[in-house]
């Protein structure tokens, strides 16, 4: 059974008379509890793919099922508590407030989105901190941590509601190639762990390695799909 399945799908924008097609008739699944990524050079779609799966941008055509549910039909209040339910991400930019903690950064998807009592947030953002092995940053904010250990957080905030499936838009691009590689495993651990899908979009050729399934998009199709060497059925 698949945890995300596309047929035939399509995003077109608008822009005055012109019409672009971003995404033209992909079709793919991916499995439950799987490490899957789109690549592909900028503009082939795979940030417009990845918007699509997580319900920030709805689909143009075609069918999009993500947990058992068609999101390509869901409203705009629909979508937002879809996300909140089932889904977190990761930005290459961290996207952490930059007032709140460590702490508060990780629990605040709970209280916003969740509404989890508070003795129920503290015990699930303290397994996460130590999971992510940043509990001595628990109360630094963003302007104290470094560039690895801000994805970190990331990293737990897109955790803590116990999402089936986390998005990671190219989340190494701002890091340098040692601690790129250290949060790739560390995002591994956690998927064996917890039992969470990532999809990524990147170029990063440490994901393509790691990765179970690869997507390669140009020109908003899906050129090929490649699985890797120890995952091929004949």
């Amino acid at each position: 059974m698949s945890l995300v399945t596309a047929q035939n799908l399509t995003k077109r924008y608008r822009t005055g008379d012109v019409v672009i097609e971003a995404v033209r008739g992909v079709s793919f699944s991916i499995a439950p509890a799987s490490f899957a990524c789109f690549v592909g050079p900028s503009g082939s779609g795979k940030t417009t793919l990845l918007n699509m799966i997580g319900c920030l941008d709805p689909p143009s055509g075609g069918s999009l099922t993500v947990a058992g549910t068609d999101v390509s039909t869901l409203s705009h209040r629909a979508a937002a508590d879809f996300r909140g339910a089932h889904l977190g991400f990761v930005f290459q930019d961290f996207n952490l407030i930059p007032v709140l903690t460590a702490y508060e950064n990780i629990e605040y998807p709970l209280i916003m989105v969740q509404k989890w009592p508070a003795a129920k947030r503290r015990e699930r953002v303290r397994s996460l901190l130590e999971a992510v092995g940043i509990a001595e940053q628990a109360d630094k904010r963003p302007d104290q941590l470094s560039g690895g250990q801000k994805q970190r957080v990331a990293v737990a905030r897109a955790l803590v509601t116990g999402p089936q499936l986390v998005l990671a838009d190219e989340p190494t691009a701002n890091l340098d190639h040692d601690t790129a590689y250290r949060i790739i495993d560390l995002m591994r651990k956690l998927r064996d762990e917890y039992g969470t899908t990532f999809v990524f979009s990147t170029h990063d050729p440490k994901i393509m390695g790691e990765a179970e399934e690869t997507f390669v998009l140009e020109d908003g199709l899906l050129r090929q799909q490649q699985a890797a060497a120890g995952d091929r059925h004949d």
